[in-house]
């Protein structure tokens, strides 16, 4: 497999490091070797929380800005913010369900319109994939699981080049029991959204 950089941001809370261990836990399956790193804003707060993956080859797990093969955003304007990472040739599937950040909610601050950040994004990058990730995973059982279905919409992409079958493998050995029914069935749900999802 040729080295893939993968980005994944999210604000604290959403899962972002399930997301990685469980992509992680997939190459593995695969026989890719992966290396990972992860920044932690203030995660309790709400703050940012970034993974950086690579798949393939690679001396080092830093990405830096205009590198990223693909970039995958559970928050829109977290997604926005990390565009830096991008080039002409990333990938990029990201929430548009928001989770506006403190200083938004006490006025302090604006939010930028979604549709305006998916023409920003679709108009710096290769590829856009914009889906509701907060309602698919309410439809799957648990709005816990918007990681989980955001993982499936990275997959129906082929971007990482991962079977579905080796994803949906390191999801169960990576779930709790109690929790593997409704997180398969998110991974589902964004797997089939991401063909609806094209931007």
């Amino acid at each position: 497999m040729e080295t893939t950089r993968l980005i994944i941001v999210a604000v604290g809370g959403q899962g972002n490091l399930l997301a990685s261990k469980v992509l992680g836990e997939a190459a593995l399956i695969e026989g890719v070797d992966v290396r990972m790193s992860e920044i932690h804003g203030m995660a309790q707060r709400g703050g940012v929380v970034e993974s950086a993956i690579i798949f393939g080859s690679a001396q080092s797990s830093i990405i830096s800005d205009g590198e990223a093969d693909v970039l995958l955003g559970f928050e829109p304007a977290e997604t926005l913010r990390a565009i830096n990472r991008c080039s002409k040739e990333t990938k990029v599937i990201t929430n548009t369900a928001t989770l506006p950040p403190f200083t938004v909610g006490i006025g302090k601050g604006p939010y930028p319109e979604v549709d305006e950040i998916k023409q920003v994004l679709k108009a710096k990058t290769a590829s856009l994939v914009a889906i509701d990730a907060m309602t698919l995973a309410r439809e799957a059982g648990s709005p816990m699981s918007v990681n989980i279905v955001l993982v499936g919409a990275l997959i129906q992409t082929r971007a990482l080049g991962f079977s579905k079958d080796s994803v949906i493998e390191a999801i169960r050995r990576r779930i709790k029991p109690a929790f593997l029914d409704l997180n398969l069935a998110a991974f589902e749900l964004g797997y089939e959204a991401a063909v609806k999802g094209v931007v």
